[in-house]
């Protein structure tokens, strides 16, 4: 996206800040997907849906559910804060000085809902596995990753084509569907 100069538009973003912390998010969430692969995480699927007292303790002390707690709340702080959001700060103060100024902006509305979305899927893994849901934790956080490596990789924010489809349609951002 290019930048505009309407007062509707908010001020436009550096693409390359969003895509150090979609790698910064992939590594994490790999990191997650790994630990739910070969932690207690598998463990549960063995013992079913019976949920006690003590497997409600392993699920919550499960490295990978701790990891996926604190990747969604940073996914929260990046929803409601973004410009304090740890990989945006970092970006900024260290990464970005070092590089040229960037060609283009973009809007920030459709990173914005990105995060949101990973912040709903990141959480219903973490609600489920709370729950005892075999493999929740870790289906979560492989969609979470599929989505952050390729925004991270590629410069594909599926996020953001969600957001771009519900403006169209009059959902989000716009009173009226675009046009075409």
């Amino acid at each position: 996206m290019s930048e505009r100069t309407d007062a509707a538009t908010p001020r436009g973003i550096d693409p390359r800040g969003l895509r150090f912390a979609a790698g910064i998010t992939a590594v994490l969430l790999l990191i997650v997907v790994f630990l739910g692969l070969t932690g207690l995480s598998t463990a549960q699927t063995a013992q079913g849906w019976a949920i006690t007292s003590a497997s409600a303790a392993e699920r919550v002390l499960d490295p990978a559910f701790l990891l996926l707690l604190v990747t969604t709340l940073l996914f929260l702080w990046g929803v409601l804060s973004p410009r304090t959001a740890p990989w945006g700060v970092l970006f900024r103060r260290v990464i970005a000085p070092r590089l040229a100024p960037p060609t283009e902006l973009e809007d920030p509305r459709p990173p914005r809902f990105a995060q949101g979305v990973g912040l709903f899927v990141s959480a219903l893994g973490v609600v489920l596995q709370l729950f005892g849901v075999p493999w929740a934790l870790t289906i979560a956080a492989a969609a979470a990753f599929i989505a952050a490596f390729l925004n991270a990789v590629f410069g594909l924010c599926l996020g953001c084509q969600l957001y771009l489809l519900l403006q169209r349609a009059g959902i989000v951002g716009r009173a009226r569907p675009a046009s075409a």
